[in-house]
C-alpha cells in the first residue's frame, strides 16, 4: 500500500525513472541470483570462457573490454592461476604494471612452479623500472632447465644491467641470449644500445643491421642506428635512418618525435 501511495504522488516522467529503477534491480538481483546458484562445476567452466574471451579481446588490443571479462571470470575462479596471470597481462599492456604484480604474485602462490608468471612478474619490474627486483626474478628463470625460452630472461636481465649503467655486465648477458637464439631481435637491439653506450659505434652498427635483416619494419632500430652514425659524425648516414624512422613508425610516437627532433639537429 504504501507503494501504491508512492506511485500515485509522482508526475509521469518520475513515474517512469521509478519503474526503470525497480526493473534495473530486478534484474540484477536475478543475475545475481542465478550465478549463486550454479553449481561449483559450472563455475568454472562459465571462468574459462570468460577468461577464452579476456585474452582474444587482449590479443586483438581492446584491453578494456578483456580487463572486464577476465575480473568476471576472477570472481567465479579466484583461485585460478592463469586467470590472474592474464589480468597482469592486460594491467602491464594498460600501463598498470603496479596492478599486475599484485596478480603475478597471486598467480605464483596458487601455482610457485608457474614460470611464465614469474617472467611476467619480471617484466613489471622492468616497466616500474625496479631494475634490481627484475634481475633477482630473471635469475631465477635462468634457473630453470625447463623453460622453454631462456634467451628471453637472459636478455631481460642485460636490459636491466643496461638500465643500471653497467655496460659489461649488460654485454654478457646480451651475448649468451644470443648464443642460445641468433635471431633474437630484441638482444640484438639490446646488445647494440650497449656497444653505443660503451662506445663501440662500428660494432653497435653491424649488431643493428642484423637486427634490421630480420626485422625490417622495426622502427626503433633504425633510430639506434641513426644515433651510432651521428657518434661517428657521419651525418648523412644518421639522416637516412631518421627519415626511416619517419617512414616507419607511427606519425607522434615517441620513436617518431625522437626521429625527428635528431633530424632537425641535423639540419
Amino acid at each position: 500500500m504504501k507503494i501504491i501511495k508512492k506511485l500515485k504522488g509522482l508526475n509521469h516522467k518520475h513515474f517512469l525513472v521509478y519503474i526503470f529503477v525497480i526493473v534495473l534491480m530486478t534484474i540484477t538481483f536475478a543475475c545475481t541470483a542465478s550465478q549463486s546458484y550454479l553449481s561449483e562445476e559450472e563455475k568454472l567452466k562459465k571462468a574459462e570462457a570468460l577468461r577464452n574471451l579476456g585474452e582474444a579481446h587482449w590479443l586483438s588490443g581492446n584491453y578494456t573490454a578483456a580487463l572486464s571479462k577476465l575480473l568476471d571470470a576472477e570472481k567465479l575462479d579466484p583461485q585460478n592461476p592463469y586467470i590472474h596471470d592474464d589480468l597482469g597481462l592486460v594491467y602491464i599492456a594498460k600501463g598498470r604494471p603496479d596492478l599486475a604484480i599484485g596478480h603475478f604474485k597471486k598467480a605464483l602462490v596458487i601455482k610457485p612452479e608457474f614460470t611464465p608468471a614469474m617472467n611476467n612478474l619480471g617484466t613489471a619490474y622492468l616497466a616500474r623500472k625496479e631494475w634490481d627486483l627484475a634481475i633477482s626474478i630473471f635469475k631465477k628463470i635462468n634457473g630453470d632447465l625447463l623453460y622453454a625460452t631462456p634467451y628471453m630472461p637472459l636478455s631481460n636481465i642485460g636490459w636491466a644491467y643496461y638500465n643500471k649503467k653497467q655496460y659489461a655486465l649488460a654485454k654478457k648477458y646480451y651475448i649468451n641470449a644470443l648464443k642460445m637464439e641468433p635471431q633474437f631481435v630484441t638482444a640484438l637491439h639490446g646488445l647494440g644500445l650497449t656497444y653505443t653506450a660503451l662506445g663501440e659505434y662500428a660494432q653497435a652498427i653491424k649488431t643493428f643491421n642484423k637486427g634490421v635483416k630480420l626485422a625490417p619494419g622495426y622502427a626503433n632500430i633504425y633510430l639506434a642506428i641513426g644515433n651510432a652514425y651521428r657518434w661517428l659524425r657521419d651525418y648523412k648516414k644518421a639522416l637516412k635512418n631518421y627519415k626511416k624512422v619517419i617512414e616507419l613508425a607511427e606519425e607522434n610516437s615517441m620513436v617518431a618525435i625522437e626521429a625527428t627532433k635528431k633530424m632537425n639537429g641535423l639540419k
